[in-house]
């Protein structure tokens, strides 16, 4: 627990730049295709859910 919230703390603190978030997006990616997850197989499958928690979040950014 009090290393998560040290983990937390750094991660807040430390900025990543545009190309070394890329590299790492990219590394994620290819780690999901070679564990079979990524790409999805109905890209759209769950997308109600997604609108709604934007519309909720969207909501709750205007108020």
């Amino acid at each position: 627990d009090i290393l998560e919230r040290l983990e937390r703390e750094i991660i807040k603190k430390e900025r990543l730049s545009f190309k070394h978030a890329l590299a790492l997006f990219e590394a994620m990616w290819k780690e999901g295709v070679n564990l079979g997850v990524l790409p999805p197989k109905n890209p759209l499958e769950g997308i109600e859910v997604d609108i709604k928690i934007a519309r909720i979040l969207n909501c709750l950014k205007n108020s």
